[in-house]
C-alpha cells in the first residue's frame, strides 16, 4: 500500500461526541482518492484534456477506532481491482502515532466520458498502470 494522505484531525472537525464526525473521514478519503489515481495518472489535467471524469458508484466505511482533536492520522492505499472501465480501491486511515486502524473505506470508481455522462474504457497506459499498483487485501465483510 502506498501512503496517500497525511493530516491531523482539528477540533471542527468533531462532533457533539467528541470525535472526528464521518464528514470527515470522507473528506479525508477523498483526498487519498486523488492522490491513488494520480498514481495511475488519472490527474486533473488528463481528465480536463480529454473530457473524462471519475465517478463513485459505491463506499463502504467500516469504522474501528475514533479519532480526536489533536490525532494525526495517515491513510494508506491500493487497488484492489483495476478493470477496462472501472477501479476499486481501498484505503485504510490509521492513527499516524499509534498506527491503529481507525478506519477503511472500499470504494468503486467508474471512468466516465465527462460529456455524455457514460462509462467508458481507461486508455491502455493508464489501465496497465493502474493493474501494477493492485494489491490482495483482506477487505472487511
Amino acid at each position: 500500500m502506498i501512503e496517500t494522505y497525511r493530516g491531523a484531525v482539528y477540533p471542527w472537525h468533531c462532533d457533539q461526541m467528541g470525535h472526528m464526525n464521518v464528514m470527515w473521514y470522507v473528506g479525508k478519503f477523498d483526498e487519498a482518492t486523488w492522490n491513488l489515481f494520480a498514481q495511475m495518472g488519472v490527474t486533473t489535467p488528463f481528465l480536463k484534456a480529454n473530457n473524462r471524469g471519475m465517478a463513485a458508484v459505491q463506499q463502504n466505511i467500516t469504522y474501528k477506532r475514533e479519532l480526536l482533536a489533536g490525532d494525526t492520522v495517515l491513510i494508506r492505499s491500493a487497488f484492489v481491482e483495476v478493470r477496462e472501465k472501472l477501479a476499486r480501491f481501498v484505503h485504510e486511515m490509521r492513527h499516524a502515532v499509534t498506527d491503529e486502524v481507525s478506519a477503511i473505506c472500499v470504494l468503486t470508481g467508474v471512468h466516465i466520458d465527462s460529456q455524455t455522462r457514460k462509462s467508458c474504457p481507461f486508455p491502455a497506459e493508464i489501465l496497465e498502470r493502474g493493474r501494477k499498483l493492485v494489491r490482495a487485501y483482506d477487505l472487511p465483510t
